[in-house]
């Protein structure tokens, strides 16, 4: 690819974050002058970057399944940092991410000002996490977490964790399975993985660099909070997804493994 090219690609994606910046911003008097729960309009308006963010990025994008009518906790696969303004787009969605993305340069300003909850690992606050969760979802509003609790190479899965299920299932949340892949040529996609020692600036003239990559997104069937406890419901949601990206043998393969 050009020069040229990746410096267009890079200044209309620089553009996409000022905006978001300035929209951001917009937020702080109003919340200072207002003192009210904004977490709504902040849900809109991610949304909104999301999508131009998305639209900035070397990426050609198909959706299958059903967008959830009413608030679920959404589960998905993490392969990238790109993972979450893909799915983001498609709904009003709060996320919940590691602590160490809040001191990102800017990226982690917006992310705190989107309504970001951030986790520490090994902290050992889950209770209280849980109970942040629940109150989140009873509040009538769409979560998104990656229960792998960090990103993988798109060849296989990770564990699905479930101790942040719990708040779903005390305040009767469905669960919304979610399997994101990135793919070039039909193949796995080498570029958009963010693993390892990566660090951002580095994958992020990697993947702008590179020529435009296929990503599917599935909305699979909901699981009932209700059904199971917090490790089953996390197995459900592993085999689910592990089944739409990889087929049924591997999904059979990956349950007995759990």
């Amino acid at each position: 690819m050009s020069k040229l090219r990746l410096y267009v690609r890079l200044i209309r994606l620089l553009v996409v974050i000022a905006a978001g910046t300035l929209l951001a911003a917009s937020l702080v008097p109003i919340e200072r002058l207002t003192r009210r729960d904004l977490t709504g309009l902040r849900q809109r308006m991610t949304r909104w970057f999301m999508a131009r963010l998305s639209n900035a990025l070397p990426f050609r994008v198909s959706v299958s399944g059903q967008l959830p009518q009413k608030p679920m906790l959404w589960l998905s696969n993490h392969i990238s940092w790109t993972d979450i303004p893909l799915i983001g787009m498609l709904a009003p969605l709060s996320f919940l991410s590691k602590a160490e993305v809040r001191t990102w340069p800017i990226a982690g300003w917006l992310a705190h000002k989107a309504g970001t909850l951030f986790i520490r690992r090994g902290a050992g606050d889950g209770g209280l996490l849980n109970q942040q969760l629940g109150r989140h979802l009873n509040g009538g509003r769409h979560l998104l977490i990656f229960p792998e609790g960090t990103t993988c190479d798109g060849t296989a899965l990770r564990t699905f964790h479930g101790r942040l299920l719990s708040s779903a299932i005390e305040s009767g949340i469905a669960l919304q399975p979610v399997a994101i892949r990135y793919l070039r040529d039909g193949k796995r996609c080498p570029v958009a993985p963010f693993i390892g020692d990566d660090d951002m600036l580095s994958h992020l003239l990697r993947l702008m660099s590179s020529d435009v990559a296929e990503v599917q997104i599935q909305l699979l069937e909901p699981i009932d909070s209700t059904s199971g406890n917090r490790n089953e419901l996390a197995r459900r949601a592993q085999a689910a997804v592990n089944a739409a990206l990889y087929g049924a043998d591997q999904s059979q393969d990956a349950a007995q493994a759990a």
